[in-house]
This record gives structure tokens, C-alpha cells and sequence, in this order.
């Protein structure tokens, strides 16, 4: 049997088990000085004065919403992950699902304008696997209308618009889940220019309590610990963030390999055209978190899908159902088939290939192959 190519695979080395016996050595696990280094160092990549570190992407945006005490819609993508939508719930507010562009599967600007109304206070752009979204028509519409941006940044740290990071145009959301671009096992942050919404984002975090035990350290009574509002704890350890930090110094790296990877896979793609794949507008830098090709109705996706796996290619597929389409979403908000007819036709044809730094040309080499046979035997 040959070798399995995995969907994703980390980049770890001798360093991060260094970094990390460091931290175990050191007695302070939670909400140390680590965290607050990669803070500093990640505010500084992104390009933003402030970064807040969480547990989780999902967790950021939910206190990003909070932080900025928004109520009432929000407008974003259902080609997403759930906790995308459900963050707008878990905040207070409503989820208002615009339709995607069909070639580079992100949020469309023009689709955004007609779901605005009285009630929107904010956009939730997603930045689909590792490609950035339209920003500058976007944040033309959010001045416009005076709302705030929120981008979902999980899929695409590094990637620019405009030579501009994304998560720095308003208000950014990052995850640092095993499968992007750099992980700390589990691990989100929030970047921002407004310090307000920084300082109420590390309050949300820790229960309500303002300050963290390393900063209570510098005071005279470091055990008084007083909540000013019915927080979480959405705080990350010291353990990861000593992994993102040290993930973060290969990050540009790993970057320009995906975008290496990505560039050999589609050369031996684009002569099917079954197939089409990612595209990167010229004012873009895509990072390929995931590379994500579309196939022709003529080919039966699912199947597709299927003979890939059996024959040792981890494929996947990013999104479906859309989340318009899941349960809750068209029970509590009356979504139905049909509201959203490009995201809809995309669901059914996309299809997420291996992408991870590491890969070989072997690995790439036999993802082609295999994807040539695939679509001999997945016709319909």
C-alpha cells in the first residue's frame, strides 16, 4: 500500500519541544509572560497596536462582538464554519447570511449591500482558505453605513489585501487550530487599534476580572481579583502561546512553501477542465491554509471525494452544508434552500486537497495522479 498524504499535517520541531520543557520547568502555566509576549509579537506581524490572545477563533469573535458592545445583525458569509454564525449568536446579536463570489468562494461586497438595513451593525467578513476578501469595498461599505468590521481571519493569517494583513482593517479574529497556517494546539487572538476594545476584550476573556494574575503580581495586594461584569474564561495557556511564538517566527516560511505547493498543484490540475482551481487576484496574497479546487457538474463530487480517500489522498470538503442550510439556523432564523443560490452551487463542488508545508513532490506528484483517475471513474 502506498503512503497516506494526510489533509494537513503541523510543523513542529526540536524547538517547540525546547520551548515548551521550558514553560514546565518554570512552574507558571496559565496567563503568564508568555502570553503576553506573543501578544506583543503577534500585534507587531499583523500590523495592529493591540492583540488580545483566547482559547479559540470562536471564542475571539464572540468577545470581539462584545467588546464593541454590538446589538442587532451582523452580515457574513454562510460559506463557513459554524462558530463563525454562532459567535453572532453567543454574542447577543443575529446572523444575516450573504451570498459568495463564485470564483474566489469569499463574501460578496455586492451581495453585502442588499442585506443591509436599519438593524445592521456590523459585517463578518470570512476569509476563505487562506484568500482575503474584497477589504477596500468592504470597508467603503462600513463607513458608509457607520458599521464595524469583525474579519474572520482563522484561514488566513499572513495573507494580504493590498499589501494590508488581513485581521488589521477593523477588528481581526485568528486561529491558531492544528490545521492553520501556524497552531498552538488550540489558541485564537483578537488585533486591534482601539484599546478600548482591547481592554474589554481581556476582561471578557478572564471571568470579568480586568487584570491577569502577572500583572495582579505587580501590585500590593495581587489576590484582590474583582469582577466588574459576568465574564468567561476564554483565556489561552502559557503553553500555547510559547508554541505560537515559536510558530510565529516560521510563519512567513510556511507561507511561501503552501504558496510553492499550491503553485506545482495547480499547474498539473488546470489541464482537466473537470477541474478549476484556487484563483489570487493580482492585489491579493493568498496562503493557501487550505487549497480548495471546484469541480464540473459533470463530475459526481461526492464519489470524487470518496475514491481520493480510498486510494490514500486525505480529500475533504469545506463547507457543506452551508450554514444557512444547518438545523438551527433554518429553524430559529427561517433559512431555506435557495436564499443563497451561488454559495449553495459551490457546496456541492468543492473539494479540499492535502495542502501543509511539508509536502513532498511525491506527495503532490500522486494527489495529481490520483485526481486523474478519479474523475475517469466519478463521471455522471
Amino acid at each position: 500500500m502506498s503512503e497516506r498524504v494526510p489533509l494537513c499535517k503541523p510543523g513542529f520541531g526540536k524547538e517547540e519541544l525546547k520551548r515548551i520543557g521550558e514553560v514546565l520547568e518554570s512552574g507558571w502555566l496559565a496567563h503568564g509572560p508568555r502570553v503576553k509576549e506573543f501578544e506583543e509579537k503577534f500585534a507587531g506581524y499583523i500590523g495592529a497596536k493591540y492583540a488580545v490572545s483566547l482559547n479559540s477563533c470562536a471564542s475571539a469573535l464572540q468577545a470581539a462582538i462584545m467588546a464593541k458592545s454590538l446589538k442587532g445583525e451582523i452580515i457574513l458569509p454562510s460559506f463557513t464554519f459554524p462558530a463563525s454564525a454562532n459567535a453572532i449568536v453567543n454574542a447577543g446579536c443575529v446572523p444575516v447570511f450573504a451570498d459568495i463570489e463564485k470564483d474566489t468562494m469569499n463574501i460578496s461586497p455586492e451581495d453585502i449591500m442588499k442585506k443591509i438595513n436599519h438593524n445592521t451593525v456590523g459585517i463578518m467578513p470570512v476569509h476563505f482558505a487562506g484568500l482575503s476578501c474584497k477589504m477596500d469595498k468592504i470597508m467603503e461599505i462600513a463607513t458608509n453605513h457607520d458599521l464595524t468590521v469583525i474579519e474572520d481571519s482563522a484561514e488566513a493569517i499572513g495573507s494580504t489585501y493590498q499589501s494590508k494583513k488581513t485581521g488589521s482593517f477593523d477588528i481581526g479574529c485568528f486561529s491558531f487550530y492544528p490545521t492553520k497556517n501556524i497552531t498552538t494546539g488550540e489558541g485564537g487572538m483578537i488585533t486591534t487599534n482601539d484599546e478600548k476594545i482591547a481592554e474589554n476584550a481581556r476582561t471578557i476573556r478572564g471571568h470579568g476580572v480586568k487584570k491577569g494574575a502577572f500583572e495582579r503580581e505587580k501590585l500590593d495586594k495581587p489576590w484582590i481579583r474583582v469582577s466588574v461584569m459576568p465574564g468567561y474564561n476564554f483565556r489561552m495557556n502559557e503553553i500555547s502561546a510559547v508554541l505560537g511564538l515559536t510558530q510565529l517566527k516560521k510563519l512567513d516560511r510556511f507561507n511561501e512553501k503552501r504558496r510553492e505547493n499550491a503553485k506545482y498543484l495547480s499547474k498539473g490540475l488546470s489541464r482537466y477542465k473537470q477541474i478549476t482551481v484556487p484563483s489570487e487576484p493580482e492585489d491579493a496574497y493568498h496562503v493557501y491554509q487550505m487549497y480548495v479546487i471546484q469541480v464540473s457538474e459533470s463530475v459526481d463530487r461526492d464519489n470524487f471525494v470518496i475514491f481520493l480517500r480510498n486510494n490514500n489522498v486525505e480529500a475533504s470538503v469545506h463547507f457543506e452544508p452551508p450554514v444557512h442550510l444547518h438545523p438551527y439556523y433554518m429553524n430559529e432564523y427561517k433559512c431555506r434552500e435557495g436564499d443563497l443560490p451561488i454559495t449553495e452551487n459551490v457546496a456541492k463542488r468543492v473539494v479540499t486537497l492535502p495542502m501543509f508545508p511539508s509536502m513532498t513532490k511525491k506527495q503532490m506528484d500522486k494527489i495529481i495522479v490520483t485526481i486523474c483517475k478519479a474523475l475517469e471513474k466519478c463521471k455522471q
